[in-house]
């Protein structure tokens, strides 16, 4: 027997936001929002883990132990680049340096992820 990762939890002030932007990030939809957070997750419920958005009253003062990567699909990382930038992502240096091939990004309550070249379809 084993358990099964079917959530991750992230601390914020404004779940709402955060929410909204990581859905249209990943193409997810709200499925429980209340005043204990908000869960985002696959259209059809079928795609695990859901993020789940919890209000939390300090903010974020250090880099992320633990973070989202992903990868574009349908379109290359310079197109996805973009994509994210105009949903309010922005570009962070978290000190990858210049010689990588993902990209270092931040949420808009600066929660880092990374933005990697391999494309997806």
């Amino acid at each position: 027997m084993a358990s099964r990762f079917t959530e991750l939890v992230i601390d914020c002030a404004n779940p709402a936001r955060v929410a909204e932007f990581w859905a249209a990030v990943l193409d997810y939809r709200v499925l429980q929002q209340s005043e204990q957070g908000v869960e985002i997750g696959a259209p059809d419920g079928s795609v695990r883990p859901t993020l789940t958005f919890v209000p939390v009253p300090e903010a974020k003062t250090i880099k992320n132990r633990l973070h989202i990567d992903l990868n574009p699909t349908g379109q290359n990382q310079a197109a996805e680049l973009e994509r994210l930038l105009a949903l309010g992502a922005r570009q962070v240096d978290v000190g990858q340096g210049a010689d990588v091939t993902w990209v270092v990004l931040a949420d808009p309550e600066d929660n880092e992820f990374c933005l990697l070249r391999r494309q997806l379809d």
